[in-house]
């Protein structure tokens, strides 16, 4: 089961996603997890920290699953 993230845009940069979400503490620590191989993005290794995620994609770090969800204004 995979906990929604809700984001207020069309998107968001994987490495700011990890610390709106309490993943990462800091953007050096988003980083580095990113960097290292340690971040899935919809089941695959993303290495591009900057990467847009959308509504629906599913980020995995650390054994915890995240779901990117948009505010319906």
């Amino acid at each position: 089961m995979s906990e929604a993230v809700f984001i207020g845009t069309d998107f968001i940069r994987l490495d700011a996603f990890l610390k709106l979400c309490g993943a990462a503490t800091t953007g050096g620590e988003a980083k580095l997890a990113v960097g290292g191989g340690l971040v899935l993005v919809n089941g695959e290794v993303c290495t591009a920290r900057g990467r847009k995620l959308r509504e629906n994609d599913e980020i995995t770090y650390e054994n915890a699953v995240y779901t990117v969800r948009k505010w319906i204004k």
